[in-house]
């Protein structure tokens, strides 16, 4: 069942304009269940040794997690980030990221979400858990 919800290209446009601007990010599957986004790694994104700043691999981890949760939530509530960790494993200087995102936990005023972000080759990245509050809408 596809609603507009799980449509990966509405997502794509909503992030494009927020923080999607300033790093590139593509949804390649949304739901419930299951967040799974991807980006390149290039100069773009790189700290100044010329690796993959670690703070973007947060910024992925979070924006799958986030849309995760805010599907998760009644109607009139929404999931906001309230507490991330990310243990960077491997670093990474060009090339593709693919972070899936998957609940944990999901209650009613609080969701944790998994998150792993491997390369191209499927070498594990990043491991990340996040923690959103579920609060009325603004």
């Amino acid at each position: 069942m596809d609603t507009p919800n799980n449509d990966a290209g509405i997502w794509t446009e909503r992030l494009h304009s927020v923080i999607g601007q300033a790093i590139p990010m593509r949804f390649e599957e949304v739901s419930k269940e299951r967040v799974v986004m991807s980006m390149d790694v290039n100069s773009r994104v790189h700290q100044p040794m010329g690796l993959l700043h670690g703070g973007v691999s947060v910024v992925l981890a979070e924006s799958a997690a986030s849309t995760g949760a805010n599907l998760n939530c009644a109607p009139g509530m929404v999931a906001v980030g309230q507490e991330i960790n990310a243990n960077h494993i491997r670093s990474k200087r060009d090339g593709l990221l693919r972070a899936v995102a998957e609940p944990l936990h999901v209650g009613r005023t609080s969701q944790v979400w998994s998150i792993v972000i491997r390369d191209e080759e499927e070498k594990l990245v990043c491991v990340s858990r996040c923690t959103l509050a579920v609060i009325p809408a603004p």
